[in-house]
């Protein structure tokens, strides 16, 4: 599919995989909108400018603000991508030591990470979709492309990513059955699943280099994180082909987490 002149949505593209996610498509032609949350919109504002997209304040949990982008992004041309970015990350035990009720995980903390992770993707999809569905169809048919990120913890979560792994598993499931749904209409869903890759959740200086080091020695090869821009490559490449569809790929260097 080519993608110059159309309108693409990236979610919690201020920064990160989102931000290089946001500058490759917009290499390629396509007019962005970068849809993060309110306190990213100084980066968000700076990275539309120097793309020439736009940005709009979004929370994934608000319906509302994904109409919003969705509008604006119809504005700006033809709305046939979506890339599902935004998502948080939070650890906790399923118990406390001392076997009081009291110290177990806080269902409120996981019922968030599955409300933005999980619940946000999917209205996300269903939004943008119906959408995409009311645009002319390309050569065979085809309408648009949606690529979420999931995580390799939907695979092999480590303690703690409780959560976490059950959101990104949730995304994980949820492609094909979205993907046979939307076949209709013309529009494919693909997930791309990051290992380590080195964006800003890691924080900087050298407490925070020293601990990625150590991050990375479960990586098969090559033995470092990865960089956003190859996790972008790879959306991309769901999305400009054509033929890729109800698919889940792992970019991650061959790791399989441990499980702490």
């Amino acid at each position: 599919m080519d993608i110059s002149g159309v309108s693409a949505i990236v979610t919690g593209g201020a920064s990160g995989i989102g931000e290089a996610t946001v500058r490759l498509l917009a290499k390629r032609g396509a007019k962005v909108v970068i849809a993060d949350l309110e306190r990213q919109a100084d980066k968000g504002n700076a990275l539309a400018k120097e793309v020439g997209g736009s940005f709009c304040a979004v929370d994934v949990t608000k319906t509302e603000d994904i109409i919003n982008a969705v509008e604006m992004a119809k504005s700006m041309g033809p709305l046939r991508v979506l890339v599902n970015s935004a998502g948080i990350g939070f650890a906790q035990r399923t118990i406390g030591k001392d076997g009081k009720y009291e110290s177990a995980a806080n269902i409120d903390v996981f019922r968030k990470v599955i409300e933005i992770n999980l619940i946000g993707t999917f209205d996300a999809i269903r939004i943008a979709a119906t959408a995409m569905s009311q645009t002319e169809p390309l050569e065979y048919g085809e309408r648009g492309a949606i690529v979420n990120i999931a995580s390799v913890a939907a695979f092999d979560g480590q303690i703690g990513q409780n959560a976490y792994s059950a959101s990104k598993g949730g995304v994980v499931g949820m492609t094909l059955p979205v993907a046979r749904d939307l076949s209709a209409v013309g529009i494919r869903v693909n997930t791309v699943a990051p290992g380590l890759i080195d964006t800003p959740i890691y924080g900087s200086g050298e407490g925070s280099e020293a601990f990625k080091a150590n991050l990375q020695k479960g990586v098969l090869f090559p033995q470092r994180l990865g960089d956003p821009a190859q996790l972008a490559s790879m959306v991309l490449e769901c999305i400009t082909n054509s033929y890729m569809n109800a698919e889940t790929i792992r970019v991650d260097g061959g790791i399989r987490m441990p499980p702490k």
